[in-house]
């Protein structure tokens, strides 16, 4: 049945239960939809339709991954969590970060799902709630994350859970990963996105430079203080501070800082006055702090102060998904000189590599390689020799993803999700490549 967006929401037959639902949804700001338990759309609210539904295509009466995903089959058949099924068996609410096709292209969104019961006990309806997430994207960006890949998706996912609540942030992964990034998406995505986000670079500081710094110095305080100064905690009154590098906090200044994450309160270098500071604490390290605390490096009660919410960022290795969309990403950006792409088959060898220094490195490889690129297109020739994965390599002479997935796909004689691990690959990328093999 078409859906007409200047009516209110339409509704296949189905209960008074559900009809009652639907009027009371179309008054809510959040884009929802009701499902039946075969996965097809009954009604959208005007949310819903502003949002989702601007494309024009009919939605009412179509099966709900269709419309998000265009698969042919529920996520959870194409690698993917899919909420109805978890909520059947919990006989509750799910959630789950998925990527929506929009009409402004694919995009992160935060999708929770709630069964609704009837007299019986029987569920006769799901209410799905959308909520697009802003602090990534899933296409070429000039700035801030970019990623669709699993453990991209459930790094942000985590992110999305936590963003809102003022629970300190712990960001772990190698260095590269992106942690400053994320630590800003945590600020924009929180209540206190308004307020400052402060920067303190941990690493290479003294242990009096490191408390001069983050509380701040009274005149004289020590030669060369001719002026009162304030420290970071104080610039980031009613904001977030993002400690990069925890893990080379002096060990004598930790116990400074846990007293100041637990009681708020801090003086500055040479003065005698408490301060109060107000501030979301998020922090990041490359190190294994736990490992650091067995050898008395960092202290036990910092860490697990710190430790609320840990979130483990994947390196790029994990991520070779991302890797065209980084590219892509990274060569638009305003700041390039010109504009450049990059063939097939450099973006096949890209995809191949082990990427020690991460996304840092990736972009590094990218500035580098353009230089080359005299005609404006980055070739094999332009990038550095760098060692490969461990992954089956394509047939010779193929050098794409279709030629390596048919010459498996040859003979191959396992399940999809064996196939999908012995390509090296996600399942969902495996069933997506599929599907456009025919």
């Amino acid at each position: 049945m078409p859906d007409d967006p200047a009516k209110p929401a339409s509704i296949a037959p189905h209960s008074a239960q559900v009809q009652s639902l639907v009027s009371f949804l179309e008054h809510e700001a959040q884009p929802m939809i009701v499902l039946d338990p075969d996965y097809n759309i009954l009604a959208a609210n005007g949310a819903y339709r502003r949002q989702f539904g601007a494309t024009g295509k009919p939605f009412i009466g179509q099966k709900c991954y269709r419309v998000s995903h265009h698969y042919e089959l529920p996520c959870d058949q194409a690698g993917e969590h899919c909420p109805m099924k978890k909520a059947r068996e919990l006989r509750g609410p799910d959630r789950v970060l998925h990527i929506h096709h929009t009409p402004r292209g694919p995009e992160h969104v935060d999708v929770e799902l709630r069964p609704i019961f009837d007299e019986h006990g029987a569920i006769t309806a799901y209410v799905e709630r959308l909520s697009t997430v802003r602090s990534a994207s899933a296409q070429p960006s000039g700035d801030g994350l970019v990623g669709r890949s699993p453990a991209f998706n459930q790094a942000l996912a985590a992110l999305q859970r936590v963003a809102p609540s003022m629970l300190p942030v712990l960001l772990l992964g190698e260095s590269g990963t992106g942690k400053e990034l994320f630590a800003r998406a945590v600020h924009a995505t929180s209540a206190r996105a308004g307020g400052p986000l402060v920067v303190v670079d941990c690493s290479g500081l003294s242990e009096t430079l490191f408390e001069s710094e983050l509380f701040g110095h009274e005149k004289g305080a020590f030669t060369g203080a001719a002026l009162r100064k304030p420290g970071l905690v104080e610039t980031a009154q009613d904001g977030t501070i993002f400690l990069d590098e925890i893990g080379d906090v002096p060990l004598a200044m930790q116990v400074k800082l846990l007293r100041l994450i637990e009681t708020g309160t801090y003086r500055r270098v040479g003065g005698v006055e408490t301060l109060h500071a107000n501030f979301r604490l998020v922090a990041a390290t490359h190190k294994r702090l736990d490992e650091m605390v067995a050898r008395g490096q960092f202290r036990q009660d910092l860490y697990y102060r710190i430790n609320a919410f840990p979130i483990e960022l994947p390196p790029l290795r994990e991520r070779a998904d991302d890797i065209a969309l980084l590219a892509n990403s990274f060569l638009a950006r305003p700041s390039a000189m010109r504009t450049v792409s990059i063939d097939a088959a450099a973006l096949a060898q890209l995809e191949r590599r082990a990427w020690p220094g991460n996304i840092r490195e990736l972009r590094n490889v990218l500035e580098r390689a353009s230089l080359f690129a005299d005609d404006g297109v980055i070739r094999v020739a332009h990038l550095p020799p760098a060692p490969m994965q461990s992954v089956p390599a394509p047939k010779a002479g193929a050098g794409t993803a279709a030629d390596a997935l048919a010459d498996a796909l040859t003979g191959f004689a396992g399940t999809r999700s064996e196939l999908a691990a012995y390509l090296g690959i996600s399942e969902r990328t495996l069933y997506r490549r599929l599907k456009r093999q025919g």
